[in-house]
């Protein structure tokens, strides 16, 4: 599938939903960086901005990208409502084609799933590779199907976070894996339905 048709799907899926005004930050996200000390980051995939306003607000200053114009724009507002406009810079990407350059102390990729054609192992390994040396990389992927989510296909498969580390490929004389589980937690849905679910959490730290 075309990337015209990768957006329209993204674009569609964030139109769809109301424009959050407060929202909330990922779980793993919050749990790993609250004690690391404020640097450059960049969310890729940064959708309702949830991630990108708790980090501005915690000191970091944020890139912040998505392949859809709806969430970057959304975003963009947002920061500025809450007085964080000098903190988080909006950009769309699609990471099928591009990478947002520079040098960062934290990357995060919160649930990079797609339908459509989209190199992920490449894409984390230039998010490896973007990292300051004792910069981390922070890839939280879906380990079990949400009652909301987009993709209700039973057949789909999740690889393990030790499978996403191998497949990014890096050299461990520079990148340490610093943790591969598969927590569970009580997650709220768009609608504010609950459910059980499976994170698959990788973090990884370069080293040199």
């Amino acid at each position: 599938m075309s990337t015209t048709d990768a957006t329209a799907f993204w674009d569609g899926v964030y139109a769809a939903r109301p424009a959050a005004v407060g929202p909330r930050p990922n779980a793993r996200l919050t749990e790993t960086v609250t004690d690391l000390p404020p640097g450059d980051a960049l969310d890729l995939g940064c959708g309702g901005g949830g991630d990108a306003l708790w980090l501005a607000g915690q000191g970091w200053h944020v890139t912040a990208t998505d392949i859809s114009a709806v969430a970057v724009e959304r975003l963009a507002t947002l920061a500025h409502s809450h007085g964080l406009g000098d903190r988080v810079l909006a950009v769309r990407h699609d990471l099928h084609e591009s990478f947002p350059p520079g040098a960062f102390d934290l990357v995060c990729a919160h649930y990079l799933h797609t339908p459509f054609t989209l190199d992920r192992s490449a894409v984390l390994r230039s998010a490896a590779h973007a990292l300051r040396p004792g910069g981390r990389l922070l890839v939280v992927d879906h380990g079990s199907t949400a009652p909301w989510s987009w993709n209700q296909d039973p057949d789909t498969r999740y690889p393990g976070p030790r499978e996403v580390a191998a497949g990014i490929a890096l050299d461990p004389a520079a990148w340490t894996v610093e943790r591969a589980h598969a927590p569970r937690r009580i997650a709220t849905g768009p609608d504010g339905r609950t459910a059980e679910v499976t994170d698959h959490v990788l973090l990884i730290r370069r080293t040199a």
